[in-house]
């Protein structure tokens, strides 16, 4: 069953149960109302007999005492002594009746059968002269009759109303779920084909269809462009990677097809070996980075920013003691992983000493808000590299020499985006100048 033949299918039983509730209540209010101007009729009836008795009187026609037939209604006339048991040929007469007859009691409704016909009664005193009671009397079938075409016509209107609700629910549901079609269509045509590509599913409507259709086009682009990253991120490792095992391999067969380490060029061998390893090491352990603070969940707190960038000058002044590293550090608290942070510190000073020269200066600053930045004194970086420094494995010309991986500034990114920050480039006349920019604490 399609979701536009279940909205129509809801409606018009939403419909016909709302009808048939109108109908249980309109129908026992019709009858009663029915009911209730039936009895009046007999009543009123009853109280015309006085009148027509004085016209019998005034021509000397006599008063019968069997049922008379007045048009819809039954009228029968007692004399004031009567006895309880006589029929007269209508309802038997009961000592209820005898006491009415003499003035005693109150007037009351019954139901009767005559000659095969219900009727429904009234018995009330009639004072005038020596005449006591006087009945009247109307067929039930009458209201029945009129009961059943209603329960006819309120059926028909419950049936007649669903299904008139129901085709136009279906026709409604048609308009308004276009754009669920479009969504089913677009969904089917990705698992068909794997292409993440769903555009004009947006009908500008600000419905919640319209912005299902927006979220859905949203998420399809962004998972368009996380596949387009991945298989790029995937090539660029892969031809990073195959340079050093390439070497690798090579000198290790060298080494094999040789005299082993007897041979004079081993220690050479062995050397390249180990430095091709260790490039791939770097490169693994970038890689795994990269991955980790673009997925992982970090632990955010309040972090002294001064104070991370002070443990990373530590440790880079230890291994690079070429390079002057001059330190700036002002109180500075932001709300970050301390040690991603701290990773994006070393990877930014480890950058500035590569490109500086020996005996160089390095000048790792930190200013409120928020701000981390480095300069180095090298050659600086060209006008057209400026914009790709932080993409991952980019390596401006002057770079491909120099040992590295091009995923040191990437990762600096990537942990900058991850905090809601971000990261920029500025050219100095001398050498260049990264920022790192990360929220406040409050």
């Amino acid at each position: 069953m399609t979701l536009r033949t279940r909205v129509a299918v809801t409606v018009a039983a939403v419909v016909a149960a709302a009808l048939l509730a109108a109908s249980l209540v309109l129908y026992p209010a019709m009858a009663a109302g029915l009911a209730g101007r039936r009895d009046g009729e007999l009543v009123a009836a009853a109280g015309q007999t006085p009148r027509l008795l004085t016209t019998f009187k005034s021509t000397d026609v006599h008063i019968p005492t069997a049922p008379i037939n007045m048009g819809n209604t039954l009228l029968q006339i007692f004399p004031a002594q009567v006895s309880a048991g006589e029929a007269q040929g209508f309802v038997p007469v009961t000592s209820r009746d005898v006491e009415l007859a003499r003035g005693e009691g109150a007037a009351y409704f019954q139901e009767t059968s005559y000659n095969g016909v219900r009727y429904r009664v009234y018995t009330a005193p009639l004072f005038l002269g020596d005449l006591g009671l006087v009945r009247t009397a109307v067929a039930l079938d009458q209201d029945a009759a009129t009961l059943t075409r209603l329960r006819l016509l309120l059926a028909a209107l419950t049936v007649g109303g669903a299904l008139i609700a129901g085709a136009g629910a279906r026709l409604a549901a048609r308009r308004v779920l276009r754009p669920i079609g479009r969504l089913t269509d677009a969904a089917e045509k990705i698992t068909a084909t794997g292409m993440l590509t769903a555009e004009g599913l947006d009908s500008g409507g600000r419905d919640e269809v319209g912005r299902l259709a927006r979220s859905f086009t949203t998420m399809t682009r962004a998972l368009h462009e996380s596949m387009l990253a991945q298989r790029r991120l995937v090539a660029d490792g892969s031809h990073e990677l195959r340079t050093p095992l390439t070497s690798l391999i090579t000198n290790l067969e060298l080494l094999q097809e040789g005299r082993g380490t007897a041979d004079p060029q081993a220690p050479a061998l062995v050397h390249e070996a180990r430095v091709q390893a260790a490039e791939l090491r770097v490169l693994v352990n970038d890689l795994v980075e990269l991955a980790r603070y673009g997925d992982t969940q970090m632990h955010i707190e309040d972090v002294r920013l001064d104070l991370v960038a002070e443990r990373a000058v530590a440790r880079t002044r230890a291994r690079a003691p070429q390079v002057c590293l001059r330190a700036e550090l002002a109180q500075c608290l932001v709300r970050a992983d301390a040690d991603a942070v701290e990773r994006a510190a070393t990877n930014l000073i480890d950058n500035a000493v590569k490109w500086s020269p020996a005996g160089g200066e390095v000048l790792v600053r930190v200013a409120p808000p928020g701000v981390l930045s480095v300069s180095d004194q090298g050659p600086g970086i060209a006008p057209d590299d400026l914009p790709f420094v932080f993409d991952r494995f980019y390596r401006a010309r002057e770079a491909r020499a120099l040992p590295g991986s091009g995923l040191g500034l990437a990762i600096v990114r990537q942990i900058a985006e991850a905090h809601a920050g971000n990261v920029r480039a500025e050219p100095l006349q001398r050498g260049v100048r990264l920022h790192l920019s990360l929220p406040a604490a409050i």
